[in-house]
């Protein structure tokens, strides 16, 4: 390789290192433009608010003490935690439009404060969740709570997943603990703990009201969940959730079937009644299997859906119709062999 050569392989590195150079330098400063509009951008377009603390609260018209620190506390941080868990309060806005009519007129029925339909909604969300201990349902109902107050839980059957039978069976024991602790939100405060753990921390502590005492991290939540619900969901555009009515879920439609006798495939029971499956198990969440066991001749009304909700439920509709035919055809055959 002579000397001109060497020169211009030479010339050609300097010229490419200094290529290199330049755009690293610029891909850089662009970079750190970049970052700082969006910097920029994010300061300008997102704001986390504190909120203002309600000048008045109350439970089941019984008065919330705002004056009290901790107190005040409590409901910043339930009405802080709600507010930007956006997900799960939107959710609870669009479900609570299905099921607060239903609770409401329950509680009505069975002399309990309104305000009770928010400890279902924090309760369960109004899912039929069951939580890790076997609570079950929108109230979330032992085993024993639900068999003392005349709840079915047995083979194929469990009411606790039936609405308006657990919502009367909370009524009891809420009107119970009412009675024993001489006001609501003491009546509250111990469906989260039970009576009995209540009344052994009221003893212990000589205190005889919920925000005196001292108690488990859950149970000192409790009500203030409930009543951060409350605020939010009396007011939600205050709080910044935004929605159509077209967005919230509408209420069910259905008609009931009384039934007395067992029904050995509730698939087949569907189909007879022009839906599906899971239409019927949809509306029927107390139907724990695929058959109902009936030997004692109990009477259990079964919903079935009605337009516009069947038309939603059951997407295929000559499924239906044809596997009703020829259900009615095996009948006739049947029928006809017997003759």
């Amino acid at each position: 390789m002579n000397s001109m050569t060497k020169r211009i392989i030479g010339l050609a590195l300097t010229i490419t290192l200094g290529f290199v150079m330049v755009r690293l330098f610029t891909a850089s400063t662009n970079e750190t433009k970049i970052e700082e509009q969006v910097a920029s951008n994010f300061q300008e377009d997102y704001k986390v608010y504190a909120l203002p603390t309600p000048k008045s609260l109350d439970f089941a018209g019984e008065k919330v003490p705002l004056n009290l620190i901790d107190v005040k506390e409590k409901v910043d941080r339930e009405l802080l935690v709600n507010t930007y868990w956006q997900s799960q309060t939107m959710l609870f806005l669009k479900r609570s439009n299905r099921w607060f009519p239903v609770i409401e007129r329950i509680l009505k029925d069975e002399g309990v404060p309104e305000d009770f339909k928010y400890l279902a909604l924090i309760e369960s969300g109004f899912e039929q969740v069951v939580s890790p201990a076997g609570a079950t349902g929108f109230w979330q109902l032992m085993k024993a709570a639900a068999s003392e107050n005349d709840l079915e839980v047995s083979n194929g059957i469990d009411e606790r997943y039936h609405v308006e039978k657990s919502t009367k069976a909370a009524c009891a024991y809420l009107k119970t603990a009412k009675e024993k602790f001489g006001n609501w939100t003491l009546a509250a405060a111990s469906y989260n703990m039970g009576m009995a753990g209540l009344q052994k921390q009221l003893d212990r502590q000589q205190a005889t009201n919920y925000y005196d005492l001292v108690l488990n991290e859950e149970t000192s939540r409790y009500l203030f969940r409930i009543l951060a619900a409350k605020t939010i969901l009396s007011d939600p555009s205050r709080f910044g959730f935004t929605f159509r009515e077209s967005d919230l879920y509408p209420p069910l439609h259905y008609s009931e079937v009384e039934v007395s006798e067992t029904i050995d495939d509730l698939a087949v029971f569907a189909f007879e009644n022009q839906i599906n499956y899971k239409a019927l198990k949809y509306l029927n969440p107390w139907l724990r299997d695929n058959f109902l066991p009936n030997s004692s001749g109990k009477t259990y009304s079964i919903k079935i859906p009605t337009k516009p909700l069947s038309e939603v439920l059951v997407n295929d509709k000559a499924q239906v119709a044809t596997f009703t035919r020829e259900k009615s055809d095996e009948r006739d055959q049947k029928g006809a062999a017997e003759e």
